[in-house]
């Protein structure tokens, strides 16, 4: 933590988010973390769908706490990838479910294996007494953020 800030301080918090967010990389957009070719909310998408096998474009919506017209255009680069497919919902004829493709899977696996790499290495860097500290430090945040909302 800075000297300039104590930790009841917000900008202290601020500071330490954009340090992460910085280190991560996360504000480099056309990448992952893990220096995949593909921006974060793609892979966050593709991974939804590989969990799944399939979704309704809402429930994706819903899950990545996105506007419909993000997740629109989201969708929209990902079948131009060539990795998604959209289908009419047998169930309502309004409904869009989303697949992914054969090269869908692949890139998907791909993405799943070095981001399993990346947390690996990420990982082992962190001293093993201090790993569950960080890992908690990690919910705490999200509920905060959640609570907040």
């Amino acid at each position: 933590m800075s000297r300039k800030h104590s930790a009841d301080d917000p900008a202290a918090l601020q500071a330490a988010v954009a340090g992460f967010v910085r280190a991560f990389g996360l504000h480099q957009t056309e990448t992952t973390p893990c220096g995949q070719p593909i921006s974060v909310s793609e892979a966050h998408a593709m991974g939804e769908l590989a969990q799944d096998g399939e979704l309704r474009q809402v429930e994706l919506t819903r899950r990545r706490r996105l506007q419909k017209s993000t997740v629109s255009r989201l969708v929209g680069q990902l079948t131009g990838r060539g990795w998604v497919e959209r289908a009419q919902a047998e169930d309502d004829g309004r409904g869009v479910v989303l697949r992914l493709t054969p090269a869908g899977r692949q890139a998907a696996q791909n993405l799943a294996e070095a981001r399993r790499e990346r947390f690996a290495r990420l990982l082992d860097s962190i001293p093993a007494h201090e790993r569950a500290g960080v890992l908690h430090a990690f919910d705490v945040m999200r509920e905060a953020w959640d609570g907040d909302r």
